[in-house]
């Protein structure tokens, strides 16, 4: 993973669009990976689930999982939004949060 999600001093610890409300951050993230509402929310759920609970570190393991994503392969290319296929999300968000156990995102 990139040391930009590392923790404190990091160039995302002092970003604006972490801080955003949720709907600006959600345009945010469409814009920069085409992730669609439904996924976004599911991706933002399934992280409060498993004990992110602080939005800023959920936000930062947020953007750490479409990375992730985005360097297994998933990109929305010619299409609108990211594409995960049926229950590709769920496999994706496993295989990420066990690859992530060693490794801790805050702000």
């Amino acid at each position: 993973m990139p040391e930009q999600y590392s923790a404190a001093g990091s160039p995302l610890k002092d970003s604006t669009f972490l801080n955003l409300p949720n709907s600006r951050f959600y345009e945010w993230c469409y814009e920069k990976y085409g992730l669609n509402r439904g996924v976004f929310n599911t991706i933002d759920n399934w992280l409060y689930e498993y004990g992110i609970v602080n939005v800023l570190s959920r936000r930062i393991y947020l953007l750490a999982f479409l990375d992730f994503a985005e360097a297994s392969g998933i990109r929305r290319g010619e299409q609108k939004y990211l594409k995960f296929g049926h229950g590709g999300l769920s496999e994706k968000l496993r295989e990420f949060l066990q690859v992530q156990e060693d490794h801790i995102y805050s702000i």
